[in-house]
Parts: C-alpha cells; structure tokens; sequence
C-alpha cells in the first residue's frame, strides 16, 4: 500500500508524533488488536499472480492489513505506535504492544533502555538497563556509595528506585498491560554487540536468547 496519511501545511494538517489526517477517499479503521486497517483506491489490488499472498493482506471486504499498530490522535491524525510482529499475547490472551510501554519507560531519566517480555507468560515483565551516568549521579546525591555497574544493579535502594519508576508509568496503562516485574541488566545494548539493529532497534529474538536466564528469573515462584 502506499500512502495511507501524512502530515502536511493545510491549516491543522500536522501533528507532532503522528504520521498526519488520513488522505482523501481512504477509510482506515482498527482490528481488535489495534492493527491499522485501510481501503480506498490507494490501496493495491494485491501481489502479482499471488492470490494467496494477497488473501493474507487483503480480507474478503477490502480491508488493507498494514501489519501496524495504531490509533487516532484528536480524532484526526493517524499514529503509528507498534508493529503487530511485535505484539505479544499473555497467557490470559491478552495483547500487549511492547514498544507502547518501553517509549514510556525510557521516558525516565533512570532508564537507558528497556525491553517488555512475557508472551504466554501471566503478565509482562521487563528487561531494563540503567542510565548509569545518572545513576552514579543520584548514587552520590542519596549518599550510596558505587562501586561498578555490575554490583550495583544488585542495590535494594536501586532496583527499588527504578521500580518507582515503572511503576508510576505503569498507570497510563490498563491493568494487563502493566510491568510487574523487572530485571535491571549491567551492561548497555548496542549494534557492536548484536543486541541492535543499525538504526538502533531492539533486536528481540537475540535479547531474548542472550538473557533467556534473566527472564526466567523474572517468571520463577
């Protein structure tokens, strides 16, 4: 599909953190699970000799499948906030977009990075490293002594701290949503060492694998 909405100089035709109002004659609505869904003469008219790949994106009423999460901001401007290959179910079925909570979280100045885990698991947790430079910061304002980073994610009056944190963005969330439980981590993502992509992404499947203990941890009793 190409364009489906974008932000543009008409008077209130932008949005800051949105992709803009949906263009002429396209309809977009959501599936339950908050995909964006469009149709209107925009759309393609499916794959080249590939009606099952079609089939796969283009339901039986013509409705576009754009593969992302969304929602409408004042009513009017389209905002992308996950991808559904991203989103995962709990065990209570529930969906859960990762990246809606971790641009909350990271949000706080304690908090470097962070990944939501938890499908088929009862509620979803987090894999979160520091921003030890402030960390250190506060360590010295609160008169903790630090030692290295490494130890310190041990700290009570840390893992405490940070868990304030989440756990006051925890209410911009619906209950199911919500972290309730963290693991703090000691040494930062990056591309050198394979935990992002080049455009800085979280490359889940291979956080997952390299801190499979620190989950399960998480999840344990």
């Amino acid at each position: 599909s190409p364009v489906i909405a974008v932000n543009n100089f008409e008077p209130d035709g932008a949005a800051i953190g949105t992709v803009g109002p949906v263009i002429f004659n396209c309809e977009v609505k959501f599936a339950e699970d908050g995909e964006i869904l469009c149709k209107g003469p925009n759309v393609m008219l499916g794959y080249y000799k590939r009606p099952d790949l079609t089939a796969e994106v283009i339901d039986k009423d013509g409705w576009f499948h754009t593969g992302d999460i969304g929602e409408f901001v004042d009513n009017r401007f389209l905002k992308i906030t996950d991808r559904k290959k991203e989103m995962f179910k709990t065990s209570g079925g529930k969906y859960v977009a990762p990246q809606v909570l971790e641009n909350k979280y990271k949000e706080s100045a304690f908090i470097e990075q962070v990944m939501v885990v938890g499908a088929g698991q009862k509620f979803p947790g987090a894999l979160v490293v520091p921003a030890f430079a402030y960390l250190k910061e506060w360590c010295q304002e609160q008169g903790i002594s630090y030692t290295t980073d490494a130890e310190m994610i041990f700290d009570s009056k840390i893992r405490d701290r940070i868990w304030k944190e989440i756990d006051g963005y925890n209410k911009d969330f619906g209950k199911t949503e919500q972290v309730k439980k963290i693991k703090l981590l000691p040494v930062e993502w990056s591309v050198e060492g394979g935990e992002l992509t080049p455009t800085l992404k979280l490359k889940r499947k291979v956080i997952t694998e390299k801190y499979q203990q620190a989950i399960d941890e998480i999840y344990a009793g």
